[in-house]
Formats: structure tokens, C-alpha cells, sequence
């Protein structure tokens, strides 16, 4: 792909806690557009390389650069984590942080308004265009039918399906998620994957994952990370053909997390 295909570089980025490396030298580059996933054995450091990326986590040396579809380069890195969402970089976490006493139409609301401000979520009176949109990204997720019901009585998938769609609605460039796909059954991870890959049109969404099945269905790129290093990177096929990566990781039987 061309360089201006490129939305996020993350450069030569190393990160240590009290003389332990959890990241060290890590360079990759994630295109617009794209399913990228980043895969790897506990320890890896997949959810430290998320967390620096939101700022949730200040790297020890390296930068992150988001390329904007409308405007120049953005150095993410030592930015405020509230910037970096304002700036349309998303992120949901492995556990569901939906309102269950709101109805699911309800918690969009408050995710549409509440990107645009404090005075908007609070006082300002949604409008037939938000509205409209709202029920579109329902849609995608295929939760437009219970819009009305209340959040905490969807399944556990159903939840994990509304916060990716919380997210969606604010137009975010990235979206990044935590092991979307973890406490589902097949059924649920496969309708997840088909999510990913349909929303993918409109954002780029990076991906931790340990479900080999669901980086099958869904990745365009994996990134495989062993002990806080850059281990490869290719489409699937290559990933699992490679007997490195098949030696630190698939042969471990996944791994949780690091």
C-alpha cells in the first residue's frame, strides 16, 4: 500500500517498569481501512502497546503518529488521553462499561453526546439527524430492534456488540479493541468478526485477540509480538505457515494476556 494509506505509525517504541521491558524497539504501521490484530504468548505486550497508544501509558522512548484522513501528521504521543479521543482514536476494554440500567438507545446517547461535550450530554435535546444516525449504527450491529430495552438484560455478546457500536457513532478514524471476541460462543464471535469486517469500511480497528478462529475470520494484518519484541507481521496465512511463530505462540495453546 502507499505511505498515504498509512493512519498510524508506531515508531521504535520501548517501555520499561522499574527495569523490566515490557515493549522494547517496537515499529509497525497500521493502514487505513484495515482489520490489524496483534497476537502474541502472555507477556507479549499487546495490551501495554494499546495503552501507549491512548496515552494510558507514557513509553519510555519511541512516538506514535496518527495520519488524520483530513488534516496532517499528529503526534499522539504525550498527549492527554481525552485528546487523543477527541482527535478520533477510540478504545474498548476487554470488560463491557455499559450503563445496564439505560436502555441501549439510551447509552448511545449519552456516547454521541458525551464526545462532543459535557453541556451537550447534560442539557442539550438529541435531534432527528442524531437520532437517525444512532439508529443506523444500531443497525450495523444488529441491535437496531432493541433500541428501547435496557442494557444490562442483553447477552453478554449483545453488550460487547453495543459498546463497539458507543464507539462507532462518534466517527472515530481507529477504533481499538481488547479481546472483543473473549466470553462469547462461536456463534457470538462469528457475528462479531462480520461485524469488524463491515465497520471497517468506514474506521481502521486494531484488534488484541487470542482466538485463532476469529483472527482467521477477521484479520487483514496480524502483527505477532514475543516478549515485548516485533516478532512478524503478514496476513494470516503467512503468520500461521511460520514456524517461529508456531514455536512461541500457537504451540502454547493461547495464552492470556499480557
Amino acid at each position: 500500500m502507499a505511505v498515504n494509506d498509512v493512519v498510524l505509525e508506531i515508531n521504535n517504541i520501548s517501555v520499561c517498569f522499574d527495569g523490566f521491558y515490557a515493549l522494547t524497539d517496537v515499529r509497525t504501521r497500521v493502514m487505513r481501512n484495515t482489520v490489524h490484530f496483534f497476537i502474541g504468548p502472555n507477556g507479549a505486550g499487546k495490551t501495554t502497546l494499546l495503552d501507549i497508544i491512548c496515552a494510558r501509558t507514557k513509553p519510555t522512548a519511541g512516538t506514535v503518529i496518527f495520519h488524520p484522513k483530513k488534516r496532517g501528521p499528529v503526534r499522539l504521543t504525550g498527549m492527554k488521553e481525552y485528546k487523543i479521543v477527541n482527535e478520533g482514536v477510540g478504545r474498548k476494554f476487554q470488560v463491557p462499561s455499559v450503563f445496564v440500567n439505560l436502555s441501549v438507545e439510551e447509552n448511545m446517547i449519552l456516547a454521541l453526546k458525551g464526545h462532543k461535550g459535557i453541556f451537550d450530554s447534560i442539557f442539550r435535546k438529541t435531534t432527528k439527524e442524531e437520532l437517525e444516525c444512532i439508529h443506523n449504527t444500531l443497525k450495523r450491529v444488529s441491535l437496531d430492534e432493541k433500541s428501547g430495552e435496557r442494557a444490562g438484560s442483553l447477552a453478554h455478546g449483545e453488550k460487547q456488540w453495543l459498546e463497539i457500536a458507543m464507539q462507532l457513532v462518534s466517527k472515530p478514524e481507529i477504533i481499538m479493541l481488547d479481546e472483543p471476541a473473549a466470553g462469547m460462543g462461536k456463534p457470538e464471535t462469528f457475528k462479531t468478526g462480520e461485524i469488524l469486517k463491515e465497520i471497517k469500511k468506514d474506521c481502521t480497528i486494531i484488534v488484541i485477540e487470542h482466538d485463532m478462529d476469529f483472527v482467521k475470520q477477521a484479520a487483514d494484518i496480524v502483527t505477532v509480538l514475543h516478549e515485548g519484541k516485533f516478532l512478524m507481521e503478514g496476513n494470516v496465512n503467512e503468520v500461521l505457515a511460520d514456524k517461529t511463530v508456531q514455536a512461541v505462540y500457537l504451540g502454547r495453546g493461547g495464552e492470556h494476556d499480557a
